[in-house]
């Protein structure tokens, strides 16, 4: 006869109300039953003191290892026991095993690729910023601490115009900008709260609902559907738990009520379908990472009003709503299953080894690599921030883009990541190849054919489009190429033999990823396009409309990857690369623009650009050297010295041997010689600076890395901070 041993953390049985059901039910299916905890656990002698159900009351007894033991404590307290446990598994089969909390089960979701796109974006917030940012792409957020329960202290806010209005407790109040920062400023100090876009799952009488699923495994080890019941909200809150007054219903009845008769049919099937498949999904996962298995999970969903699915969290070892007489069915498929494990531990084994081996087989992930003259970094922040929603990523280091850096990074990348996202720099003809030759990717991205590093090249954009197309030639053949169809000079790239596809974006021409309506907003850009037949705006927490087509780049990407709307907007709002468009804001209303990681003249008019749009008052350009454009210089630094005057920029300040040839052209484009100054010696520079600088300037500061125009931004800041 099978022995089921069921541990807790409680001692007594008595005081756990669900052990009698357990006993009973063993006791019905042919199997003896014992209640312990790791107190009563003798590892030398591998005997259990424990408490048995026997005529009618719980009786203490000493019994040998059971055959299998059903986990039904607390993992906070029975960590103290830890080893007890561990040692316990390494002998008897355990039939249940934790998943983690709703936010290990969500990353654990995003590796898995398989069910992602049904998780909702989240993000981890950091400060009152973070909120704006968010509700920038989702007009609707929820607003909730990471370790909450039962549906406390969750916050709905939305925008409408400039006000915001948050509901809290069936309580609705508006605030300003301002005010919405004060009042969540004290929450976020309190703990950490997670923000996402709100689903907007509502019955015909505009009350939220959303679906349990609840799923076990039965006496053949198979995943059966338990249950399956909607949860309803009170009137005039979003939040669902029993606990906070809401209440269940029967499937049935609530999906005529709700739906059409088919749409009903559909949404039934749909979900038995989707429970049982997510289940199986998670199974495969937890036998992947932990070679174990488990047997019930709860799931809470909810259905937008395109009947899309997302999963609000998975639950381990979820309660049945005692208005449904479930009890007795959970308990029942519990003790069977427990009855399968003790006796097919060689078959659960040899399916976890198997599917261990498939895994090896088949995994293949996407290998990116990006170059171009410029934008090469943010586009990889942007893609390795978007895939990251999902998937386990590895992300070359900022700037780490010489072959050197990718030696290293072929050493650090192992089978745990999902997708790799790297940055290919060079200086000279060979260097792509020798990139591809040490990681070669199946997908690649060429932002721009510039004049980065033209002096290295005789002066010829065409040999940079050359070097630049060794990308082309040394990624995988049937892959996928994403070029800027607005760049005229990526025309010169050597596409005529690749084999695979080839994708376009832009914002002017005709692309395959295409935006419009592009506007500077407050802290960033706005833009929209069309994604599978649907309009979408998008924002991203960077100026410049350079910094859209990056942004594009990686929106392809991820698109083309099977990545969700959704995904993509969250993904958007990115960790940006230091030193790129970093605003300070300074003492008397002054701005301060740090863009001081390279120079050349695609950077440098894109960077006059953010300030012309973004200042509201005197503009100053503060401009070191660009390096490397050999015989091309003067001529270059006469152009941008024109393009400063045509911008009207109000100041123009200029550093370093030649750099000089900026004002003179911006003088012969008829700038007032009386507001250029050029400088040799940094401190002299600094020392102006702080002369002419007054209330509400808006400050560029740029030039070549070797310029260490960074010292210039510092000295700003701890100046007028």
């Amino acid at each position: 006869m099978t022995l089921i041993g069921m541990l807790h953390h409680r001692k007594n049985p008595e005081t756990v109300i669900k052990s009698y059901a357990y006993a009973i039910v063993a006791k019905a299916e042919g199997a003896d039953f014992i209640y312990f905890s790791p107190g009563g656990v003798n590892l030398a002698v591998k005997r259990i003191e424990g408490y048995a159900y026997e005529n009618g009351a719980w009786i203490e007894k000493t019994v040998p290892f059971p055959d299998v033991i059903y986990n039904a404590g607390s993992p906070e307290k029975l960590a103290k026991a830890k080893s007890v446990i561990q040692k316990l598994k390494e002998t008897i089969p355990f039939t249940t095993h934790s998943i983690g909390n709703k936010w290990n089960v969500a990353e654990r979701l995003k590796e898995g690729k398989e069910f992602a796109s049904y998780l909702i974006p989240t993000k981890t917030i950091k400060g009152p910023d973070d909120i704006h940012h968010f509700m920038n792409a989702f007009c609707d957020v929820i607003i909730k601490p990471i370790d909450g329960r039962k549906g406390q202290g969750i916050y709905f806010v939305q925008k409408s115009d400039s006000l915001y209005t948050v509901n809290k407790d069936s309580k609705n109040t508006t605030y300003t900008p301002e005010q919405l920062s004060h009042f969540f400023e004290p929450l976020l100090k309190s703990g950490t709260f997670i923000i996402q876009p709100y689903i907007c799952s509502k019955t015909r009488a505009g009350r939220a609902y959303d679906f349990r699923l609840h799923v076990q495994k039965n006496g053949e080890g198979k995943w059966v559907i338990t249950t399956i019941y909607p949860r309803v909200a009170p009137e005039g809150t979003i939040i669902t738990n029993i606990n906070n007054g809401g209440y269940t219903n029967y499937l049935d009845p609530f999906l005529a009520q709700e739906f059409s008769k088919e749409d009903a049919f559909n949404v039934k099937r749909m979900l038995e379908h989707f429970s049982l498949s997510l289940a199986r999904h998670l199974d495969e996962l937890q036998m992947r990472e932990y070679q174990e298995v488990i047997d019930e999970i709860g799931v809470d969903v909810g259905l937008d009003p395109d009947h899309k699915i997302w999963i609000y969290e998975v639950n381990w070892r979820p309660g049945c709503p005692p208005a449904f007489y479930l009890e007795l069915d959970v308990v029942k498929n519990t003790i069977r299953y427990a009855i399968y494990t003790a006796h097919h531990q060689e078959k659960i084994r040899a399916d976890i080894q198997k599917l261990k081996k498939k895994e090896l087989d088949t995994k293949k992930i996407p290998v990116i690599a990006i170059t171009g003259s410029a934008g090469k970094t943010t586009t990889k922040a942007f893609v390795s921030s978007i895939l990251q929603t999902r998937w386990n990523v590895f992300e070359s280091k900022d700037y780490w883009n010489t072959t050197e850096h990718t030696k290293k990074h072929a050493d650090e990348i192992d089978s745990a990541h999902e997708a790799v996202v790297l940055e290919y720099g060079m200086a000279y003809p060979g260097v792509i190849t020798e990139h591809c030759g040490i990681i070669q990717p199946n997908m690649s991205i060429v932002t721009n054919i510039g004049m980065a590093h033209i002096g290295n090249f005789d002066g010829d954009v065409k040999k940079i489009a050359q070097a630049k197309s060794e990308l082309i030639h040394g990624m995988k053949q049937d892959g996928v190429l994403f070029l800027n169809a607005d760049d005229d000079n990526s025309a010169y790239l050597e596409t005529d033999e690749f084999q695979g596809k080839i994708i376009t974006t832009g914002i002017e021409k005709e692309a395959d990823y295409q935006a419009y309506d592009v506007s500077y907003a407050e802290s960033g850009m706005i833009f929209k396009m069309i994604l599978h037949q649907e309009e979408h705006t998008f924002f991203i927490p960077i100026f410049g409309e350079h910094h859209v087509y990056n942004a594009l780049h990686a929106i392809a990407v991820a698109d083309y990857l099977g990545f969700a709307p959704l995904e993509i907007k969250s993904g958007l709002l990115f960790r940006k690369p230091p030193r790129r468009m970093t605003i300070y804001r300074l003492r008397s209303s002054m701005t301060m623009i740090d863009d001081t990681v390279h120079s050349h003249p695609q950077a440098v008019m894109a960077a006059i650009d953010v300030l012309k749009n973004i200042a509201p008052a005197r503009t100053i350009a503060v401009l070191g050297q660009m390096r490397e454009l050999g015989e091309l210089r003067d001529e270059q630094y006469r152009k941008m010295g024109e393009y400063l005057a045509a911008q009207k920029i109000d100041r123009i300040i200029t550093y370093g041997y030649r750099a000089d040839a900026i004002g003179i052209g911006a003088i012969d484009a008829s700038f007032p010689e009386d507001a250029f100054k050029h400088f040799l010696d940094k401190n002299e520079m600094h020392e102006y600076l702080q002369k002419i600088l007054k209330e509400g300037d808006t400050i560029l500061v740029k030039g070549a890395s070797k310029t260490n125009m960074f010292d210039t931004v510092r000295f700003l800041d701890t100046t007028y901070r």
